[in-house]
């Protein structure tokens, strides 16, 4: 790791907004994916819609879903619809938690902060490891909030700390996805060689 990672700022942020729009593979994979949930399979009532929705996202993102299906009859049975636009964070940590089989319940939080975002992007923040290097790293060295590494797995409150980390470094007018694109790839320039997939 890096010891020199620059402190939160517009200037930062919008450089790696920047940096983001000229990487024509991640513009296309969230062009393509804005289409298909918002356009092509808006809804999550039908297995063939969510399916689809489930298989892409473990492409592009490599979120490790060994079973869609079953990732998919989770989504449809919760009926989520009415709940995501009503903007329901508690939803988020409810699809991630998928019982494989009679016995093993596996949490895919990640893949549910994607899957929750992709429908409504600037309200439901994506969380991932390089986000949360970031965070836990700015708040040893900023202290812009107190926080366990384990808090961040609750949605409600990982939504907050983002929003509490945008309010401390005076980022307000990036909204939440921006603030995705900027704390991911800081992640990874900085954190690349301690989680390298």
């Amino acid at each position: 790791m890096k010891a020199d990672i620059p402190s939160p700022s517009i200037d930062k942020v919008q450089s790696y907004l920047n940096k983001w729009d000229s990487l024509e593979n991640y513009v296309m994979q969230e062009s393509s994916l804005k289409k298909l949930f918002t356009a092509t399979y808006p809804t999550n009532e039908s297995m063939d819609d969510v399916l689809i929705k489930v298989c892409a996202l473990n492409d592009f993102y490599s979120t490790k879903i060994f079973s869609p299906f079953k990732m998919a009859k989770h989504i449809v049975d919760l009926k989520i619809d009415e709940r995501l636009t009503n903007s329901d964070y508690s939803l988020v940590n409810e699809i991630a938690l998928v019982k494989m089989n009679d016995s093993k319940t596996i949490n895919f939080y990640s893949f549910a902060t994607k899957y929750c975002s992709h429908h409504k992007p600037e309200e439901y923040p994506i969380y991932d490891s390089y986000v949360e290097k970031v965070l836990i790293h700015f708040k040893r060295v900023g202290r812009f909030a107190k926080f366990t590494k384990e808090e961040l797995k609750n949605y409600i409150r990982y939504r907050n700390i983002l929003i509490e980390f945008r309010r401390s470094y005076g980022l307000e007018k990036f909204n939440l996805k921006q603030l995705d694109k900027y704390l991911w790839q800081l992640g990874k320039d900085y954190f690349y060689n301690i989680y390298n997939y």
